[in-house]
């Protein structure tokens, strides 16, 4: 069996934040290898606030194996609360690119929420395809949950996906780099002469490093 996995980055990260987790992208790889002859191809879609937003983490899914698609976020309103609201929306990337491998897939893993993906699962089914929608339980459509099928709750998955390094930010966070660990301050002993050597030399203070 063939299988091709396509994850909704900017989707994901809002089902992450409701479930308190962040996946590694690393590990979902692993689990959607298992069972299948071959993970024929994996994309990544995710929205931009500028060309480099994202760049360490976008080059590590692409050094993972990847393809990463991107475009510009565009903002379009605020809430009572004047929080500014942006989204990119790829799902014509996203359909162009599970067409083109279609003929050579039997299975999609696609990890999304979008409603409007409905008619293309519609037709990768006709042609044969199998489509697991992968998405925390509650933030999908019934239209699209109703067209696929089998559906995983994402939540489920928290033993075979957490990001485990506790110490290091979750990998959709955008965030500054890290600041450099700052150096431990010198510490000084004060270094006596034996005593007996008072007798033959002058009485002397030396300061070096603690050990």
């Amino acid at each position: 069996m063939r299988r091709c996995l396509a994850v909704d980055g900017h989707g994901m990260f809002y089902a992450q934040q409701k479930l308190g987790w962040f996946f590694d992208p690393r590990r979902l790889l692993e689990l959607a290898s298992e069972g299948v002859s071959d993970l024929g191809s994996a994309f990544w879609y995710t929205g931009l606030k500028d060309p480099t937003d994202q760049r360490p983490f976008r080059d590590a899914l692409t050094s993972l194996g990847f393809t990463v698609r991107t475009k510009p976020l565009r903002e379009f309103g605020t809430d009572p609360d004047q929080r500014q609201f942006a989204r990119a929306n790829l799902d014509v990337e996203l359909c162009l690119d599970l067409m083109a491998v279609a003929h050579r897939t039997d299975e999609l893993w696609l990890m999304s929420g979008s409603r409007d993906l409905e008619r293309l699962v519609e037709m990768l089914r006709a042609q044969g395809l199998k489509i697991t929608l992968i998405n925390a339980d509650g933030m999908v459509p019934r239209e699209l949950r109703n067209a696929v099928d089998r559906f995983i709750d994402l939540g489920k998955l928290k033993a075979q996906l957490e990001k485990m390094e506790a110490v290091q930010a979750p990998v959709f966070q955008r965030s500054a780099p890290e600041a450099l660990p700052r150096p431990e301050p010198v510490r000084h002993q004060v270094i006596r002469p034996e005593a007996a050597s008072f007798e033959h030399s002058p009485r002397e203070v030396v300061i070096g490093p603690s050990v």
